[in-house]
């Protein structure tokens, strides 16, 4: 299930348009923002596989043919694997907001060290 977001951030829309870079300038600022977009997208992963693992903490298995130590192991890979396919797909929200948060701090940063500058 996807959740949708409810807003437009023309920061994260201008970010996520960028094509072709024009300059070295906007070039690296392209390259930021992937750099930007995939940190957003391995945290909202991460974040699905904890909540996944925590969902299924208390859930037992049988016996016979499961549980141990292997099926420990293997459920955290699966869950691992879940949470990169869900935030790749859409996932829950959580890497937009990620991402508007970051672009946000570095605008500000950015602004900060313009008016040291002046």
């Amino acid at each position: 299930m996807k959740i949708a977001n409810t807003y437009q951030n023309p920061l994260l829309s201008q970010a996520l348009s960028a094509k072709t870079p024009s300059s070295l300038g906007s070039a690296k600022k392209s390259n930021d923002q992937e750099k930007i977009a995939q940190a957003a997208e391995d945290f909202e992963a991460f974040f699905i596989t904890r909540t996944m693992e925590s969902m299924f903490e208390g859930v037992s298995t049988d016996g016979m043919f499961g549980g141990g130590h292997a099926e420990k192991i293997y459920r955290s890979m699966l869950f691992n694997e879940y949470g990169k396919v869900m935030a790749k797909t859409g996932g829950i929200g959580v890497k937009d907001e990620v991402m508007r948060s970051i672009l946000q701090m570095q605008e500000m940063a950015s602004m900060a060290a313009s008016s040291k500058e002046n």
